[in-house]
């Protein structure tokens, strides 16, 4: 079987000057004591979508038009988690702006940008997340729901089109990766009144591979070096080291202590945090 790391993409000397530079901006702004999220917010997604109406008078332009401008403002929008009785609100406000940002920006042009996409959503998770390891990779279309109850750690991987709803909470281990499509819940609904909510906190263990289109449900913990297979649904804890497939997931193979021992040492990840 072949061995296939990750291989260095190059990119125009001017290019990576010009998004290095205007990431270093967007730093600067999010650590000013008085920044003004939601309106640095408003700012950048109205230059990424509405250039050329952003020195224009609104009351001159169609109704529609007004409408769309109005929803680079996330003080204009609202979001599905806001709507939670338990949201912290002073936990949530410094986030939403940041969240709407990510989810507007991967919904751009610029969101299928490999290179500035990783470095931007890496930016952002440092300032939503509870706490965020070096190396963090989300791709395109990742969803959080709070922000402010996700913890993860070192040389984390997230695929497209992953939710992560951390209403009771999410700790994700080094080294983890969700593939694409998968959802990792912290919350579930009684079966006769889906008012009542319960919220157990989700571990993702070390090392943890959650494979395509995978479910993890509230409550459980999946062990260190473990593995989810694409398509299960995982409604209880699994083991070290084992494979847990199905509906519901059940365990079928465990890595042996040979082959994690003949595992191949970590390669350069050309993706990483500079030093």
């Amino acid at each position: 079987m072949p061995f296939l790391p990750l291989r260095p993409v190059p990119i125009a000397p001017e290019a990576s000057s010009l998004y290095d530079d205007w990431l270093a901006w967007l730093e600067g702004e999010l650590e000013r004591p008085d920044c003004d999220r939601n309106e640095l917010c408003r700012r950048i997604l109205t230059d990424i979508y509405y250039p050329r109406l952003a020195d224009l008078d609104p009351s001159e332009l169609p109704e529609t038009v007004r409408v769309a401008l109005a929803h680079m403002d996330p003080r204009n929008v609202t979001l599905e988690p806001e709507y939670y009785q338990e949201l912290d609100e002073a936990l949530y406000a410094p986030r939403k702006p940041l969240l709407w940002l990510w989810e507007m920006f991967d919904r751009s042009a610029l969101g299928e940008n490999v290179h500035l996409g990783i470095k931007f959503r890496r930016l952002l998770a440092r300032h939503v997340f509870k706490r965020c390891g070096r190396n963090f990779k989300a791709f395109p279309h990742v969803r959080v729901s709070f922000g402010y109850n996700l913890e993860v750690g070192d040389g984390v991987v997230i695929h497209r089109h992953v939710l992560l709803d951390d209403r009771g909470g999410i700790e994700i281990g080094n080294g983890a990766s969700v593939s694409d499509f998968a959802n990792v819940y912290s919350h579930s609904h009684d079966i006769v009144d889906g008012r009542i909510v319960f919220t157990p906190r989700t571990v993702i263990g070390a090392g943890v591979r959650i494979t395509y289109h995978a479910t993890i449900l509230a409550g459980t913990t999946v062990a260190e070096d473990s593995m989810v297979g694409a398509g299960s649904i995982l409604t209880r804890d699994t083991k070290p080291h084992w494979v847990f497939v199905g509906v519901p997931a059940r365990p079928v193979k465990e890595k042996s202590a040979e082959e994690r021992a003949a595992k191949a040492p970590p390669t350069t990840d050309p993706l990483a945090d500079e030093a």
